[in-house]
């Protein structure tokens, strides 16, 4: 429907030309600029076949040109201009080799009208010149109209690549601090299992029921990035366990304390609520400061420091353990990615992460994490209310 009625005005172009020919106008200025108006007729047509509408507006101004009489004013060329707009169309929408034959043939034919119906060698250059640099600005603006077009969907391209290198990023990273820590555990515990399981029953038995837990819960956290990645409907996505936070460091610290290492937890500043992001990235970094005290440190005891500042979350680590290359800092230096992890998690919060042995002995994870204005204009505001 759409493509009979844009066909429909592009028939009416020339029978406005004729009109102008055989009506009472003897102006050619006023045949050059009613020839120009009626090439606004073309419009539909210039939007899906602009060669067309080319090769008309290209003929109705050489119709024009040439019924305009003696009359040596560069108005007769205004018709030309019609031609000059949807030639600079195709630059813009259609590829190279196309624009630059219709370009050639459209100035070689300006010219030669030119130069075939006005009279006088100046009078010809001067109509000449004017016509290809009219022809010139049409066809740069066309270009420049192109340029745009391609640097937006370069831009768009860069972002939706730069989109999805992130989240495979933050999927690689979270399942690699929920996975690493459950192995572990698992690990240490089937370790445990199979050395008592004649000798001590019953601590065989808890073994395999800290296995069982920990494999539940590992279970449950992937299922949760799973349905989160296959875009599931809300209410089955609300019927799964939330993101862990730090409000879980209790269960995690009884987690690690089954595989054989005591967590000190120490919390300072006023306990509250933080946004999703920061608290899960929290979590995550001591979740897997923890696994490498586990997996690598060799000692049974680390301490967890939270501190909830004004402006910043402070979460530190430290253990007393080897805290040399192979231990819980060789994630550095190995092929392992924990460390580099919990670096990007800091980094993309704007925060600053540090992880280095430390001069006495063992090794310390530590990360500063910058909380918003509304979270600090909270913690002013409960702190008002309280005194």
């Amino acid at each position: 429907m759409t493509n009979t009625r844009a066909m429909a005005w592009g028939g009416l172009y020339p029978l406005v030309l004729l009109l102008l020919v055989g009506g009472a106008f003897r102006s050619p200025n006023l045949y050059g600029l009613g020839a120009l108006l009626a090439g606004g007729l073309l419009i539909g047509v210039l939007r899906r076949a602009p060669l067309w509408a080319l090769v008309l507006t290209l003929l109705g101004a050489v119709v024009m040109v040439a019924v305009g009489g003696p009359d040596q004013s560069p108005g007769r060329f205004l018709p030309f201009l019609a031609a000059d707009l949807a030639l600079g169309f195709i630059v813009a929408t259609r590829p190279r080799r196309v624009w630059i034959t219709a370009a050639v043939l459209s100035a070689l034919l300006q010219v030669v009208t030119a130069f075939g119906f006005m009279s006088g060698p100046d009078h010809q250059v001067a109509v000449a010149i004017i016509s290809v640099l009219l022809l010139g600005t049409c066809c740069l603006g066309g270009l420049l109209f192109r340029e745009r077009r391609e640097h937006a969907v370069a831009l768009r391209s860069q972002e939706v690549a730069e989109a999805v290198t992130a989240e495979r990023l933050r999927i690689a990273r979270e399942l690699h601090d929920m996975v690493a820590h459950s192995i572990g555990i698992i690990a240490i515990q089937a370790g445990v299992g199979s050395r008592v399981i004649e000798t001590q029953p019953a601590e065989a038995r808890a073994a395999l029921q800290a296995i069982e837990a920990t494999s539940r819960e590992t279970l449950s956290g992937l299922r949760r990035t799973l349905v989160a990645l296959r875009q599931a409907d809300p209410q089955t996505e609300a019927s799964l366990a939330p993101a862990p936070g730090l409000a879980d460091l209790e269960r995690l610290a009884a987690a690690t304390a089954d595989a054989g290492v005591r967590v000190e937890l120490r919390w300072a500043g006023e306990r509250r609520q933080l946004p999703a992001d920061i608290d899960l990235s929290a979590y995550r970094i001591v979740q897997e400061a923890v696994t490498n005290v586990v997996r690598h440190a060799g000692t049974g005891h680390c301490r967890v420091t939270v501190d909830y500042g004004a402006e910043e979350l402070s979460v530190e680590v430290l253990d007393e353990g080897r805290g040399v290359p192979g231990t819980a800092g060789s994630a550095t230096l190995g092929p392992g990615f924990g460390i580099t992890g919990m670096r990007e998690r800091a980094g993309l919060l704007h925060g600053r992460f540090s992880a280095e042995p430390r001069p006495e002995g063992g090794f310390r994870v530590a990360a500063r994490l910058p909380l918003p204005e509304p979270a600090v204009a909270g913690v002013t505001g409960s702190g008002a209310e309280a005194r």
